[in-house]
């Protein structure tokens, strides 16, 4: 008889390489604002359900807390934002951020179990997830049946092989982290409703402004809260906004 898997490991395992061509059509629909600008060094933005998400051009110095899931059977083989096959045997995982290639440590909050993966896929693109672990690495630190877990994941940097001697792989750290991040809670083709909401907001939050956007024909005036040098800052206080009454609040890098 066919064992049944638990439902988180399907429902959380939404990914770049089955996504984009998604989001490519959500891009194409009438109405629909261009991508964001990268800063200087970062990388392309990308769209997914209707968000955009900034990948970051270093990890050095990332740390993160969160809830982790994973992902397997039904992805295994397909390509991976990085082009390479998905292997669910594999100590690989998903994160929407950080570069591809990225090695990082990820433990398991609850029973202190460890495991290093390697960044090779873009998501979990469901709120509150902030990594996708392939199916051994789940095994590793025990949130294989339960489907999901409190984790911290910490930036090691790239491989660079092994050392004579050892039997562990090298790690090649990269660049500092740093960025400018912001927290977007809505966006309007009237200057006048941007500026509306913004006064509004002013009255409760720090940093409040409106980003203009040049589409062409039209101009988009993005109202944007808050800034910080920190992602998990930012993230945490995007979950705050969603909370209290921006469901659409998202993170940008300015």
């Amino acid at each position: 008889m066919r064992k049944t898997r638990p439902k988180a490991r399907v429902r959380t395992g939404l990914h770049l390489l089955v996504l984009m061509g998604c989001a490519g059509l959500l891009f194409q629909a009438c109405g629909t604002p261009p991508p964001p600008k990268a800063p200087p060094g970062y990388p392309r933005p990308y769209r997914v359900m209707g968000k955009w998400y900034q990948p970051l051009p270093h990890a050095r110095g990332f740390r993160q807390r969160g809830i982790a899931s994973w992902y397997g059977a039904d992805f295994h083989g397909k390509r991976t934002s990085s082009g390479e096959p998905y292997d669910m045997q594999a100590l690989t995982a998903a994160h929407k951020t950080l570069p591809l290639g990225t090695v990082v440590r990820v433990r398991n909050l609850k029973n202190g179990r460890e495991v290093t993966v390697r960044i090779n896929d873009r998501g979990p693109f469901v709120r509150d997830r902030i990594i996708d672990l392939s199916a051994r690495a789940a095994k590793e630190i025990g949130i294989f049946k339960t489907g999901t877990g409190p984790v911290e994941i910490v930036a090691l940097g790239k491989p660079r092989g092994r050392t004579r001697g050892s039997p562990s792989p090298a790690y090649v750290a990269p660049d500092y982290f740093s960025g400018n991040f912001t927290i977007q809670v809505g966006a309007f083709s009237d200057r006048s409703n941007a500026r509306r909401l913004a006064r509004s907001l002013s009255k409760k939050y720090k940093n409040v402004h409106v980003s203009e956007y040049d589409k062409g024909r039209t101009t988009l005036y993005r109202v944007r809260v808050g800034h910080t040098r920190d992602l998990n800052e930012a993230l945490k206080y995007e979950a705050y906004l969603i909370r209290n009454g921006f469901p659409q609040a998202f993170v940008v890098a300015e």
